[in-house]
């Protein structure tokens, strides 16, 4: 009786132990693939084929068969719910505004003063302009000729050479948290998404329905994990190429080519030279044909012709006619925007890309618009019939920081989700193939927004930061966006104001970072050169507000990109500034006259710019220093919106571009 129980005790702990080998070694078989979600399916599809395209696909017998990217379609399903971002996620925005590739620069946010988000490509040989892959920069090419760098690269799904981890809430509020790894992927719960898992099938022909879900964010990191460190692709590079359409023309539609006119321009453009092209474009931009017609478009040609034929505006209480280009046609404009715009939010997109605002820092604008919009009930329609815009709701900080590989030195996996996700909206709505996107928008502040969408979102109103003639802003279709470095989120109003005239004694102002090759000239020809011109490097953050509060002057000198938060600091603190920033469009240019309260400074006449600013009599200085205080209404933010504030112009400036831009057929 005991050898039996013995062999039985023997033959339990054989069992248990090899139980435990299994669960052990299915772990590791886990860990090995990379299947952050649990889901195999998606692994089997793109370890050993690449990504597959939403376009056509070749089988083994080589026959093309359409079928839906079993990547794409994490990104469908995903509510429209306000994100609850936590206080410690809110700090950790605020610290981290700055990138983590940018550490080889110096900068670090201890002082909390220049958290510019400056792009590392502009120093490497590898983001050269004379590079094949320049990320939408030839356009010009034919779709046969092109070489679609954020396109045509097959994906591996291995997630194990990823460079950072983040961890979003099992209750899709898009809470986020590092995780402590290297890797950079983005482990999305199922209960989060409301998602099932899909069958495990493997036949030679790949047929998914478009709404089930799959893992996505992996597979778009290992885009730039294939390239390691060697930055883009070169026209050497021999890597697999799978054809895809663009988006900007949908079927039946040639990719729009550049004319020399719209092409970026390698010499300096005026500000008097802008205020022409901004002119120009109103009568002779416009944007695609509609494939069908629509009665929202004759809403907009009816407010076109209302607006063009507006009667001299009055006296309006707060609007001062020489801060505006035609003071009668905004209000107009304005008043039209207010009684019929609907707009439509799409609700596609998965968290933390899409749907989840950063509400600190610099890239504020983008986060701080899309919350206020998706809870405007007086614009927002859930009927896109009736919309005569449809918004794009991604971060494209959140992009970056969810996305990129440091050191990778390629946006490509950004491009491609942003591709995927278009897809998905063109496969499940028309509304993109009537226009070819030309009534389509987004809003985004990060420095790489422009190269990000310049193919892929070639037709659609873009509202961005780095507004950039030499990066291919285009007038009447793109708009400049306000760069805005909000610090309380829950007060974006506080420390408002500045000293009144008689205490601003410091004739000008500027610190930060040496981002860019402006600054570093700036510091060496009036840093501790004269009393009147207080130029510095990196200075502390209350030492910065005050000098602001006090100076006449703020100087608003250009990094890397074009744009800097301190074009709004310098009015928040009321501060006339002096824009140093080559072929920047500044904010609202369709809008404002931006010379009847700013000084533009060109970039060669550094060594004058103190005989620049004493040239200026102090008459037009108190008159121009007034017109700041009373500019001051269009740049800030309001918990909740009000008339004429920072989110009604954007928006007023993205329906501008729509009505003056709109065609029939």
């Amino acid at each position: 009786m005991g050898s039996i129980i013995r062999y039985h005790n023997l033959f339990e702990t054989r069992r248990l132990v090899c139980l435990l080998g299994v669960v052990f070694g299915l772990a590791l078989m886990i860990q090995y693939f990379g299947f952050p979600y649990g889901y195999a399916v998606s692994s089997l599809f793109t370890a050993n084929g690449g990504q597959i395209s939403s376009s056509q696909r070749v089988d083994q017998s080589g026959n093309f068969s359409s079928v839906v990217n079993a990547t794409n379609t994490n990104l469908i399903n995903e509510t429209t719910n306000e994100p609850k971002l936590s206080d410690a996620n809110n700090e950790e925005v605020e610290d981290g505004s700055m990138p983590p590739m940018n550490e080889r620069s110096g900068d670090t946010l201890t002082e909390d003063v220049d958290p510019e988000d400056e792009s590392p490509f502009k120093d490497s040989k590898l983001d050269n302009k004379s590079n094949v892959e320049s990320l939408g920069r030839n356009s010009s090419l034919p779709p046969d000729k092109a070489v679609d760098s954020e396109d045509d690269l097959q994906v591996s799904n291995s997630t194990s050479e990823s460079s950072l981890s983040r961890v979003v809430d099992t209750d899709g509020g898009g809470s986020i948290s590092p995780a402590p790894t290297e890797a950079k992927s983005l482990e999305i719960s199922p209960t989060a998404l409301s998602i099932t898992p899909p069958p495990l099938v493997v036949t030679p022909q790949v047929n998914l329905d478009a709404k089930k879900e799959a893992p996505l964010i992996s597979s778009y990191q290992n885009i730039s994990e294939k390239e390691g460190n060697t930055g883009h692709l070169l026209e050497s590079d021999n890597l697999p190429v799978q054809k895809r359409t663009d988006h900007a023309p949908t079927v039946g539609h040639k990719i729009p080519v550049m004319k020399e006119s719209d092409k970026p321009i390698d010499s300096v453009v005026s500000i008097a030279e802008m205020n022409v092209m901004q002119q120009e474009t109103r009568t002779s931009f416009r944007s695609m044909k509609p494939r069908w017609s629509s009665d929202v478009d004759q809403e907009l040609l009816h407010a076109k012709s209302v607006i063009e034929n507006s009667p001299l505006a009055g006296n309006e209480p707060g609007l001062y006619a020489p801060l505006y280009r035609n003071l009668s046609m905004f209000m107009r404009s304005y008043e039209l925007m207010e009684q019929i715009l609907k707009v439509y939010i799409y609700t596609e997109g998965a968290r933390p890309v899409f749907h989840t605002p950063v509400l600190k820092g610099i890239y504020a604008s983008e986060g701080w618009f899309m919350k206020l919009l998706k809870r405007n009930k007086k614009f927002v329609t859930k009927k896109p019939k009736k919309a005569h815009l449809f918004y794009l709701p991604f971060s494209s900080r959140m992009l970056e920081e969810t996305l990129y590989v440091p050191d990778s030195h390629s946006r490509r996996n950004l491009v491609r989700y942003l591709s995927d996700y278009l897809d998905i909206i063109i496969q499940r709505h028309s509304f993109w193939n009537r226009t070819t996107g030309a009534d389509h928008f987004l809003v985004a502040c990060h420095d790489w927004a422009p190269a990000e969408t310049e193919r892929i979102m070639a037709n659609c109103i873009r509202a961005l930061c780095n507004a950039d003639i030499k990066e291919g802003f285009q007038f009447g279709r793109d708009v400049s966006l306000p760069e805005t470095y909000i610090r309380a989120e829950k007060n974006p109003l506080r420390e408002i104001g500045g000293k009144r005239l008689s205490k601003r004694r410091t004739l000008a102002f500027f610190a930060g970072n040496m981002h860019g090759y402006l600054r570093p000239i700036l510091l060496n020809n009036w840093e501790n050169k004269d009393p009147d011109m207080k130029i510095f490097g990196k200075i502390s953050k209350v030492s910065y507000v005050q000098y602001m509060k006090s100076s006449k002057y703020c100087i608003c000198a250009k990094g890397y990109e074009v744009n800097s938060p301190r074009v709004v600091e310098a009015i928040f603190y009321e501060c006339v500034p002096v824009i140093i920033s080559d072929n920047f469009i500044p904010p609202f240019f369709e809008t404002l006259n931006w010379e009847a309260f700013a000084i533009f400074v060109p970039e060669k006449d550094i060594p004058k710019l103190k005989d620049i600013l004493v040239s200026i009599p102090d008459r037009r200085y108190r008159e121009m220093q007034r017109r700041v205080k009373l500019v001051q209404q269009h740049f800030l933010w309001h918990v909740k919106p009000v008339k004429y504030d920072i989110f009604n112009m954007i928006l007023h400036s993205i329906w501008h571009n729509r009505v003056f831009g709109v065609r029939t057929r």
